[in-house]
């Protein structure tokens, strides 16, 4: 039970990890302090990049008592600001599916193998977070426990969007998927549109997985953004961060 004197206190700092191919990944890392231990959770960061946000969210994982490995899948561009090192990426047509699930990969191993984890992790990511952090579920078997697609885009897609980066619709791998998922979709998306996410529920459903879709009235993309005032939704972003939480204690104690 909480006690409002209890101690308090966490540790977050950059660190590298394994990442494809072997390569060393920035990453952030933030756990509670204490020997733990603690389940884990692996931070896909969204389009915008490795960027404040995600380091926040990290920050409010490891409050609620999760270790968290957020790898900064744009780190091979190099260096500079977020939004200056997201357009290399995106000038450059994305990162390719195989790179960023094993560096989501690599993030999973890196946590498994702490001394303070419990073994047991998910992985959470928006938009593109959300469309790598579903592929890397489905991909990397006997890998996570629970998997959370915030308005991830791009899990459905026709043929005519997918390329040598992006070669299968991520939708066509549900099969694959080996634990429970959490989705949240603003009925105002247009990336997902509420029809797409209509399909991979479906898709879901006929391969008889384990999830749980969430969808907002009155949300469009991104509406947790509080940085973004124009997508931002107190309301809806509230009750989405509960059942965020609720859906990973639920999965990974």
């Amino acid at each position: 039970m909480y006690q409002t004197g209890q101690y308090m206190g966490m540790v977050a700092e950059t660190a590298t990890i394994t990442g494809h191919g072997g390569d060393r990944v920035h990453a952030y890392l933030a756990r509670p302090l204490g020997p733990g231990p603690f389940p884990g959770i692996v931070l896909v960061h969204h389009l915008p990049g490795w960027d404040e946000w995600y380091r926040e969210m990290a920050r409010k994982f490891a409050d609620h008592g999760f270790a968290v490995v957020s790898p900064d899948l744009y780190c091979r561009a190099g260096h500079g600001t977020p939004e200056d090192v997201a357009a290399r990426v995106r000038s450059d047509g994305g990162v390719a599916d195989d790179q960023v699930v094993g560096d989501v990969a690599g993030a999973l191993a890196f946590l498994r193998s702490q001394p303070y984890a419990t073994g047991r992790v998910g992985v959470i990511g928006t938009c593109s977070g959300g469309r790598h952090a579903f592929l890397a579920a489905c991909l990397i078997q006997d890998g996570f426990d629970a998997v959370a697609d915030l308005w991830g885009g791009g899990v459905v897609v026709g043929p005519d969007d997918l390329n040598d980066k992006r070669p299968v619709a991520p939708v066509d791998y549900t099969k694959d998927l080996g634990c429970p998922l959490l989705g949240l979709f603003g009925n105002d998306d247009s990336s997902p549109t509420p029809e797409q996410v209509d399909q991979h529920e479906a898709e879901l459903k006929k391969h008889a997985k384990q999830y749980v879709f969430h969808r907002y009235d009155g949300a469009g993309h991104g509406f947790f953004y509080y940085n973004r005032p124009s997508a931002y939704r107190a309301e809806q972003a509230l009750d989405g961060w509960q059942k965020v939480f609720d859906f990973f204690k639920s999965h990974l104690g």
